[in-house]
């Protein structure tokens, strides 16, 4: 059977009952819905967009989107460029022996628009060739960005869990922005993405973590180095580095808590022998009304290595009514040493910031599928030093059609 086939499946099964569904999670005794990117939590009421299914012993979600995006960065760094961005994720849940087993693959096509990624201004991270870094560029995932099994063993008011991925995500940062209500319809990626939720797409993790009532320990060892320019593959497991997460779900569906710190291991191809201790905070808050939801994300990160430290700070949030409309809006302030390679602000830590604010509005469902269209501007905040490499204030915008599975 080919994946279109089985796509085309998946979406003709009958949505399971919501009671149901919410009783099968993956690592504990709550609602599906908490379970976010890896092993994360997010709010209970945050409900996950997609398919719910049911099929034999197994139950399961199958959850995904692909945007046409055109990308307009401004100033003499920035650019014109069409891409396009893709995710689709499968989950399915079933109960074995004493406890139960859960199954997670996520995939995109994003190394099709090529290794330099799309137009971002202020991003760096990673490379496109194994020689240079990428600057104001956001880098392509990786077509298999998590293959992942879990066991689970409930006791009492709580579980017990292991989580291996190739990929995976270890337990370090909130859940990934491409997995987050209050980020979820923006295609740009954060600028503070490498000081909190870049290990999304890690090869090799090993997790193991334990939850009761509404608390959540959970440490994992895995492979620091960052995905390289060969998006297409899967890399050998090495597990160097650690990390460890505290989250709380408090006695309300509104709420989700975390920190967490990670050694990381030479995450930079370009840097070799430097290694990263990373610290994050955030909190989650979801709420529903009555035609309405809101998700909004404060998060912080700090990275250390080589005896300095830089934060990174991100406030977003996002505001659905009446089932089409969405508004969302992004705020973040990062400490950057690597927007310079040459010149007298190289190696230099400058303090940048981004404000961006944008709406998409569905406009047709049909099969199971969303077609939506949407839009959003950025502003930006530049030290001295930076402007007139950027020229002074520039503005950028992106206009994109989405379709998702609904």
């Amino acid at each position: 059977m080919n994946s279109k086939v089985a796509l085309a499946l998946l979406l003709l099964l009958p949505a399971a009952e919501g009671s149901a569904m919410s009783g099968m999670a993956m690592y504990g005794n709550y609602p599906m819905f908490r379970e976010a990117s890896g092993t994360s939590w997010q709010p209970d009421a945050a409900a996950h967009e997609g398919r719910h299914y049911m099929r034999g012993e197994w139950m399961g979600m199958l959850h995904g989107y692909a945007d046409a995006v055109f990308d307009r960065q401004g100033g003499p760094r920035g650019g014109t460029q069409g891409f396009s961005s893709s995710m689709l994720m499968a989950t399915a849940v079933r109960a074995l022996g004493p406890g139960r087993l859960g199954l997670r693959g996520m995939a995109s096509l994003d190394p099709a628009m090529g290794p330099r990624g799309y137009r971002l201004l202020l991003q760096t991270g990673e490379t496109a060739d194994g020689k240079t870094p990428l600057i104001d560029r956001q880098h392509p995932h990786d077509l298999l960005a998590e293959l992942a099994a879990a066991y689970t063993v409930p006791f009492g008011d709580g579980s017990v869990f292991l989580y291996l991925g190739l990929p995976g995500e270890p337990a370090l940062g909130p859940p990934a922005f491409i997995h987050r209500s209050s980020g979820l319809e923006n295609p740009e990626a954060p600028i503070s993405h490498h000081w909190m939720d870049s290990t999304h797409i890690t090869e090799g993790v090993a997790t193991l973590g334990v939850i009761w009532l509404g608390f959540k320990a959970e440490g994992s060892a895995f492979r620091g180095r960052e995905p390289d320019q060969r998006r297409w593959d899967i890399e050998k497991p090495r597990l160097d580095s650690c990390s460890g997460r505290l989250s709380l779900n408090p006695d309300s569906p509104n709420w989700s808590l975390q920190v967490s710190h990670g050694f990381i291991k030479e995450p930079e191809k370009l840097a070799p022998g430097v290694d990263v201790h990373r610290t994050t905070a955030s909190a989650i808050y979801h709420r529903r009304f009555q035609a309405s939801t809101f998700q909004g994300t404060l998060a912080v990160g700090r990275n250390q290595s080589l005896g300095e430290h830089s934060d990174a700070v991100l406030a977003e949030g996002a505001l659905r009514w009446d089932e089409v409309h969405t508004a969302f809006a992004r705020a973040e302030r990062v400490e950057k040493d690597e927007l310079f390679v040459s010149g007298p602000n190289a190696g230099r830590l400058l303090t940048v910031g981004k404000l961006t604010a944008g709406y998409v509005r569905d406009v047709a469902t049909r099969r199971g599928l969303t077609v939506g269209v949407g839009g959003s501007l950025s502003a930006y905040a530049l030290p001295a030093a930076a402007r007139s490499a950027y020229g002074g204030f520039p503005l950028s915008f992106m206009v994109w059609v989405r379709v998702k599975i609904a």
